[in-house]
C-alpha cells in the first residue's frame, strides 16, 4: 500500500469528495493537463502480466487525435493519473499510475473519445530479443532483472522491497531471439523467490509474495456505521489449488547438471495436505535459473504458499482506497467474522462517485 497521511486515511471513510487528475505527456513534456474525463477506471491485478491498465472516456472531440504528437495519439504518450481529496490546504493526490495510450477510438462527429492504457510491464514485453541474450556477466538477480529492463527503458527506476533486501547470486541463462523479455524479467526474479510489477509511481518494485499469516494488515473493509463494505459475494473453488510444488532447472548454457526438488504441503490439520481426501494434485515449475537442488527447493517452498492458498474468491464492492495496491493484506468483517485476505485485483473509479470492486484471495480467520 502506498503512504497516505493520516488525514487523507481518515477522509476515505468519512468523505464523498473525490478529485481526479490526468495529465497527458510525450516524449518527457506535458502537453496536456487536467483532461476533462468524464468517466474511466484503473484496475490492478496481481495475476495479469501487465499490473496496471487504464480505461477512460473524454468529452472533449478535439482531442482526438489525428497526428502522430497529439495529446492522445499512440505513439509514446502516456497517461499520468492521479486520485485526491480536497483539503482546505489543498488537494492530496495519490498516483494511480502512469499508462502507455494503446487504443484511442471515437465517432468524429458525436464523440465521445474512449481510450485504454497500460502501464510500463507492457513496453518491456513489446521489446522482444532480437538477438540470443543471457544474464552472463551480471552476479546478482538485480543485476540482471536492471539489465534486461534498462535496455528497453534505460531511466527506468527499480527497486529492491524484499523484506531481507535479497539479492542472491544469478546462474546464467540463456533467452532465445524473439522471446518475451518480460518473461526474463519474471523468471529472474522468481528465482530470488520474489515477483516484480511496475507501481503507480512508474517504478519496478522487486517484492516478496504476499502471505496473510505474516503481512501488515493495510486496510479494513467493514460493514455496518462507519464502515466502508458495501456488498461482498463468496465464491470457492478447487481450481488453481495445488497440494505439492515440483521445481526443477537444467541449464545448458552453465554446464549443470539437470535439479530437482518438490515441496509437499505436510500440514496434518491442512485441508489439503499431501496424501488427504483432497488428493494428490502436484504444480510443476522450471527454470534454468534453478542451478542447485537448494534452490530448487527454496523456489517451491516459496511458491507453495499462493499454490496452497484456499481458492475461495471474495468479491466485494467499497469505498475506494486509492493507495490500495494487489498483494496488501487486507482485514474483512462481515457475516460475523473477522478474515484476512490478500488483495488480488481490484478496480477503482476516475469519477466522484461510484465504488471500488475488489477480488480477494484467501480468507484465513483472524485469531
Amino acid at each position: 500500500m502506498q503512504t497516505i497521511t493520516t488525514a487523507f486515511r481518515q477522509a476515505l471513510t468519512t468523505s464523498h469528495q473525490m478529485a481526479v487528475r490526468v495529465d497527458a505527456y510525450y516524449d518527457g513534456s506535458l502537453t496536456r493537463g487536467n483532461l476533462p474525463i468524464v468517466d474511466g477506471s484503473v484496475t490492478l491485478d496481481r495475476g495479469s502480466a501487465v499490473r496496471r491498465s487504464l480505461s477512460l472516456t473524454v468529452a472533449d472531440l478535439s482531442l482526438l487525435p489525428w497526428t502522430a504528437t497529439d495529446p492522445l495519439a499512440v505513439y509514446g504518450q502516456e497517461l499520468v493519473v492521479s486520485r485526491g481529496i480536497p483539503f482546505p490546504s489543498g488537494t492530496e493526490w495519490v498516483p494511480l499510475g502512469t499508462f502507455r495510450i494503446d487504443e484511442p477510438s471515437a465517432d468524429f462527429r458525436h464523440g465521445p473519445i474512449t481510450l485504454t492504457g497500460k502501464s510500463a510491464e507492457t513496453s518491456i514485453q513489446d521489446d522482444r530479443f532480437m538477438v540470443p541474450t543471457s544474464t552472463r556477466g551480471y552476479a546478482t538477480c538485480v543485476d540482471a532483472i536492471t539489465y534486461l529492463i534498462r535496455q528497453t527503458l534505460p531511466d527506468a527506476v527499480i527497486t529492491n522491497a524484499t523484506s531481507d533486501n535479497r539479492n542472491p547470486a544469478c546462474a546464467v541463462a540463456v533467452w532465445d531471439a524473439q522471446g518475451n523479455r518480460w518473461d526474463a524479467v519474471t523468471q529472474v526474479a522468481r528465482a530470488m523467490n520474489a515477483e516484480i510489477y511496475c507501481d503507480a509511481s512508474n517504478a519496478f518494485i522487486i517484492t516478496d509474495s504476499p502471505n496473510p499469516l505474516t503481512a501488515p494488515v493495510v486496510w479494513d473493509i467493514a460493514e455496518g456505521e462507519g464502515g466502508t463494505l458495501m456488498s461482498a459475494a463468496r465464491t470457492m473453488s478447487r481450481s488453481s489449488v495445488y497440494n505439492a510444488v515440483v521445481a526443477s532447472g537444467e541449464n545448458t548454457a552453465g554446464n549443470n547438471a539437470p535439479v530437482s526438488a518438490t515441496a509437499y504441503d505436510s500440514d496434518p490439520l491442512s485441508p489439503t495436505r499431501w496424501g488427504g481426501p483432497f488428493g494428490r494434485v502436484p504444480k510443476f515449475y522450471s527454470s534454468a535459473l534453478l542451478t542447485t537442488s537448494g534452490a530448487c527447493l527454496s523456489a517451491a517452498q516459496s511458491m507453495l504458499f499462493d499454490a496452497t492458498a484456499p481458492n475461495i474468491q471474495t468479491n466485494v464492492a467499497a469505498s475506494p482506497n486509492p493507495a490500495l495496491e494487489p498483494g496488501d493484506c487486507v482485514r474483512l468483517r462481515y457475516a460475523g467474522r473477522r478474515n484476512l485476505f490478500i488483495v488480488q485485483s481490484l478496480s477503482i473509479p476516475l469519477t466522484a462517485s461510484g465504488s471500488s470492486t475488489l477480488t480477494l484471495r484467501g480468507g484465513k480467520d483472524e485469531t
